[in-house]
């Protein structure tokens, strides 16, 4: 039988427990057998400046999920011509394994606020299932999305920490350890990454 699996795509820089939890309550709490961290090397809405380079935030992603079966890093976006569109990354997972899984996206309501003015977001719902979680954020989800039959809402905790709010905080001395899953902490400190 076919795995399904589903795509959470981010900077992860860093990944923090609001990521961890939200990705854990989908593989536990809907049908996805697995969820992969898809680290993204350049969003097409984000500049490059503060981000850690690509494998050492494949490597804190690696960190955070060693000890969870169902949450898989992934670096496939890395070879990927830049900068990096959702659905040019399906078709090359889509191809890369045929017909061993089915791709759903993971995202929070606030990127579906915003989903009609991605790059062939028509394509993207007419070949996968977007599975969709709760933030707290401003405007209302497009009418043509609001009932739509390949978009699914998840009841996972609302997580209001951010990898912003960590870098800043972190930069200025201030303990951010207790967002941070154990591993990913070492591995930053040791580094010195974000001072």
């Amino acid at each position: 039988m076919n795995k399904k699996v589903g795509l959470y795509f981010g900077t992860f820089n860093p990944i923090h427990i609001g990521h961890l939890v939200i990705a854990n309550h989908m593989v536990e709490f809907s049908d996805l057998d697995e969820v992969w961290f898809v680290v993204t090397p350049q969003s097409p809405f984000k500049t490059k400046k503060s981000l850690l380079d690509n494998h050492h935030r494949y490597q804190l992603v690696a960190e955070a999920t060693l000890d969870y079966p169902k949450l898989k890093p992934s670096k496939i976006e890395f070879d990927l011509p830049q900068p990096n569109y959702t659905v040019n990354t399906l078709a090359y997972l889509l191809e890369k394994y045929e017909d061993k899984h089915n791709f759903c996206l993971i995202m929070g309501e606030d990127n579906l606020k915003g989903l009609h003015k991605w790059k062939n977001y028509e394509l993207i719902l007419e070949n996968h299932y977007i599975y969709v979680y709760p933030r707290i954020s401003e405007g209302e989800v497009v009418h043509q999305f609001k009932d739509h039959e390949k978009i699914q809402h998840v009841a996972a905790p609302i997580m209001e920490i951010s990898s912003t709010f960590i870098r800043a905080q972190h930069k200025l001395g201030k303990n951010v350890r207790p967002m941070l899953p154990e591993k990913v902490w070492k591995y930053m400190d040791e580094m010195n990454f974000y001072r």
